[in-house]
Parts: structure tokens; C-alpha cells; sequence
């Protein structure tokens, strides 16, 4: 897992931060309240790491498929907006749960682009437990949109 005190990362300001997001809303009072880094590093990438409790299990110690799959989902739309400066929708998303990712652990998630067909951004993501083995890794294909547009699909009120 990366450091963070080596000073390759920097913070990405949130632009929801009023905002009632599951993932990354900081008003959401049950929220996972992610915050997403970019790698200066490797110019392009984001990093999230998160703590996941185990209210977040699925079967077992497992955290739930379907936290996984929105952690992915969230990166990745984080990952278009800041990377090209716009921002995109979901349009589809593939996972491989490649090995088991317990709860109660800190995980990372990194995420990047990987080519660009028009509108059409596809990224790729890997999840890595404590022990920096990739448990789950997501390919997804996101459509930009522009602003105005954007805040008309996702029904942003002034």
C-alpha cells in the first residue's frame, strides 16, 4: 500500500462536499465519507484508501460485493472528472472478485484511464487489501457528458 507520508499524493477537493453521496457525501451521517488522492507519481491515477467495518460484511468477514462494486463506481467517475475535466456517466461496469476482501481492514482502491473512444472513457481499477494483494479488479466505460448536463441526469437542484 502507498505511504502517504511521502508526499506523492495530493488531497482532490470535493466538489459534493454539501452533498448526501453514500460514498464520498460529507453530510451523508451514513456515509463512507471517501476521500480520493491523486498519485503524483503516476500522473493520472487516483488512489482511495478506506477502513471498512464490519457493518460493511457480506457472508462472513467478507465486505459485501455490492460495496465493492460502488467503491469501483466511484473512483472511476472521480478518476474521468478530475483526470480530463469533465464529467462522465456510468455506463457499464465489470467486476472480478479475484480473491476474498474482509471488512475490518484498511483496503486501496487505484484507479486510471486506460483509452478513450470519443465520449467514451474506459478506466480500470484494482482494490488491494493490507497486505497489498488485489482482491477485486473493475473495468468500466463512462460517458462524458458536460456540467450542465450532468447535474440535469443526476437531478442537482440550485
Amino acid at each position: 500500500m502507498m505511504d502517504y507520508r511521502t508526499g506523492s499524493l495530493e488531497l482532490i477537493p470535493n466538489r459534493f462536499s454539501g452533498g448526501h453521496c453514500l460514498f464520498c457525501g460529507e453530510a451523508n451521517p451514513r456515509g463512507l465519507k471517501l476521500e480520493f488522492y491523486e498519485n503524483k507519481t503516476e500522473p493520472g491515477e487516483l488512489v482511495c484508501t478506506w477502513a471498512a467495518d464490519k457493518e460493511y460484511a457480506g457472508f462472513g468477514r467478507v465486505l459485501h460485493g455490492g460495496i465493492q462494486t460502488g467503491l469501483c463506481d466511484e473512483i472511476m467517475g472521480w478518476t474521468t472528472w478530475h483526470v480530463l475535466g469533465e464529467p462522465a456517466v456510468t455506463g457499464s461496469i465489470h467486476i472480478d472478485f479475484v480473491r476474498p476482501l474482509y471488512v475490518e481492514q484498511s483496503i486501496e482502491a487505484r484507479c486510471r484511464i486506460e483509452s478513450r473512444d470519443g465520449k467514451v472513457v474506459n478506466l480500470r481499477v484494482e482494490i488491494r487489501d493490507q497486505q497489498d494483494v488485489v482482491c477485486t479488479k473493475a473495468t468500466g466505460a463512462y460517458v462524458q457528458v458536460k456540467p450542465d448536463t450532468f447535474d440535469e441526469l443526476v437531478g442537482v437542484v440550485d
